[in-house]
């Protein structure tokens, strides 16, 4: 038996320490524990429900848009606000593209080096990756000059010794199988993908003043001015500028992302059956159109069974920490977040450590559960419940996919399936942002400017106490956030967020979280490296500082981060971990 402790695993925001032990080869056990305490729910007691959204999207310097959309949610379905057309529209824009933004760089800078062995690309044959290359996709930049160009800057970044983004990984290890070639192509469009994904994100600067933390949130609708006689507002030149951006994220999506997904898949396919985790998937569903109706429908999967899709009955979401580091009165039942809790009682070791006690409390993640099951949320749950509901872009985007791969849709289920299901997503929403812009500019021209309902702003018209319930998709997953306004102030607030679902650890009853079950049966060549652990939490998309965070009154991080190698001596955090 081998305990490995990787310390922080993720590649993102947010400290995630993952434990697992492994035995003949496999991974056999395996706990899932976020070392940073998130207090803002108690931040916000006391305070003017419409001001909310600025506070709660700083949970997170990435997912910051839609932390402020369930919080405008939250207040809106609690005050009974039905916001303007205009506004829904420039709700889906902003969402959408952070999503196509969010998960290309997912897939390349987060996740593409678990699989592309960079030192490989070395010794590519230029000539050999353009063929490549242009077998499976008319990408411009694919000549065999490009690729020499791309080979001679990576070289010199190893003879420099400044490996900079690819330093400290496991290059050579042998669960890498690409050919060079591959890995060459691959190197190419990471670095294309960084210049990519800073022009594409400029939307969010003309619809919502900035990024990340956009400024045009408002309860009741959106701050964003509709003028086509100013440059201060949203216009003509405005639409053209939009389109332009639209038009380069989609072409980017369908001739770089998805030829890339597709022919990497195949040398993995064994990852197909890894990482099957919990099989239960909860989406609450995103983008509504005018009348309603979701592109991505509400729901939740119970045992891998593709056959039925369950509503979401928001009323038995509960949060256990029977082995978090909080404290309830009575820790063997949970709390719907209206009644949830936020009482941080830490009773774990101080570094330096070898192991967390994982017989005990061992997290500052709560357990959240549907009515008692653990639920994956994601791209993969989104995609999974579309399917299942007969969404027809959704299904033949997939069916597609897996016809490439000579896959079923078991395969879903799965490390490798996860991975896809993004792609597959960001293939969909990337097609969807220029019908969406057409919608606004044909609304603009028929002379509707509204973006907000103002008649229930005040408070002044709201009652004595309300409780609401406001929903989104975030990249990553549902993300929940619950108010309860009393005396026209928060009287409690709760965010059940998506790494919180998927980082859960074990509930009172024993249950594992989707990253702990996730990793069970895992193989594991070496020890030492344990890259396929970083493979399938990494499919997940962990990002963990809107689940937990914690600092001083100076505003300085109040953790220290340890790793500790099979054989229980210290380690250097990156070169264990594989970070960059």
């Amino acid at each position: 038996m081998t305990k490995i402790a990787i310390d922080p695993i993720t590649r993102i925001e947010g400290h995630l320490r993952i434990e697992v032990q492994v035995d003949n080869g496999k991974v056999s056990d395996a706990w899932a524990s976020s070392t940073m305490f998130r207090g803002v729910e108690r931040i916000l007691q006391g305070r003017d429900p419409r001001e909310a959204w600025a506070i709660t999207q700083r949970f997170c310097g990435v997912c910051t848009t839609v932390h402020a959309f369930a919080s405008v949610r939250a207040v809106e379905n609690a005050l009974g606000i039905t916001i303007p057309n205009n506004a829904r529209i420039l709700r889906n824009l902003i969402e959408a593209t952070q999503f196509v933004q969010d998960h290309v760089i997912h897939f390349y800078h987060l996740h593409a080096l678990d699989w592309v062995d960079v030192v490989s690309a070395l010794s590519a044959d230029p000539k050999a990756t353009s063929d490549l290359a242009r077998s499976i996709s008319d990408w411009p930049k694919s000549s065999p000059e490009y690729f020499k160009t791309i080979a001679n800057k990576l070289k010199a970044y190893v003879d420099s010794g400044q490996l900079g983004p690819f330093a400290n990984a496991y290059w050579g290890h042998p669960a890498y199988k690409l050919p060079p070639e591959a890995n060459l192509m691959a190197v190419a469009h990471y670095l294309e993908a960084l210049d990519w994904q800073r022009d594409v994100i400029r939307a969010h600067a003309l619809l919502g003043s900035k990024n990340p933390h956009l400024q045009t949130y408002l309860v009741g609708g959106m701050a964003t001015p509709i003028d086509l006689n100013s440059q201060a507002s949203i216009n003509a030149d405005t639409i053209a500028a939009l389109a332009g951006m639209f038009k380069t994220a989609k072409t980017f999506v369908e001739q770089v992302y998805l030829p890339d997904v597709l022919a990497v898949a195949p040398f993995y396919l064994d990852w197909a059956g890894i990482g099957g985790g919990v099989g239960n998937f909860l989406a609450y569903g995103e983008y509504p159109d005018k009348d309603g109706n979701l592109l991505f429908p509400q729901g939740h999967i119970l045992n891998k069974d593709l056959s039925r899709v369950l509503p979401v009955d928001e009323t038995k979401v509960t949060e256990h920490v029977a082995r978090s580091w909080y404290s309830y009165d009575d820790e063997t039942t949970g709390l719907h977040p209206y009644d949830g809790q936020t009482n941080p009682k830490f009773t774990g070791p101080k570094p330096p450590y070898d192991f967390l006690d994982t017989d005990k409390k061992y997290t500052w993640m709560k357990a959240p559960r549907l009515d008692e099951h653990p639920m994956e949320v994601g791209p993969l749950a989104r995609m999974l419940v579309a399917y299942a509901s007969g969404q027809k872009q959704v299904q033949d985007t997939v069916n597609f996919v897996l016809g490439k791969l000579g896959a079923g849709p078991e395969a879903l289920f799965s490390t490798l399936g996860r991975t896809a299901a993004r792609c597959i997503e960001t293939v969909i929403l990337a097609g969807q942002l220029q019908p969406w812009l057409e919608e606004l500019a044909a609304s603009i021209k028929g002379g509707d400017i509204a973006v907000h309902e103002g008649s229930k702003w005040d408070p002044k018209n709201w009652p004595a106490e309300a409780k609401g319930w406001g929903h989104i998709e975030a990249p990553r997953g549902a993300l929940g956030h619950w108010i309860h306004i009393k005396d026209k102030k928060i009287y409690n607030y709760q965010a059940v967020v998506p790494s919180t679902w998927n980082a859960s650890p074990r509930d009172a009853a024993g249950q594992l979280g989707p990253y702990e079950a996730a990793l069970l049966g895992t193989p594991i060549a070496d020890p030492k490296m344990p890259l396929e652990v970083l493979r399938t939490i990494h499919s997940f998309d962990p990002c963990i500082a809107c689940g937990v965070h914690l600092l001083d009154t100076q505003g300085r991080e109040l953790n220290e981060i340890t790793v500790i190698n099979p054989n229980g001596a210290f380690s250097p955090l990156l070169k264990l971990s594989g970070l960059r």
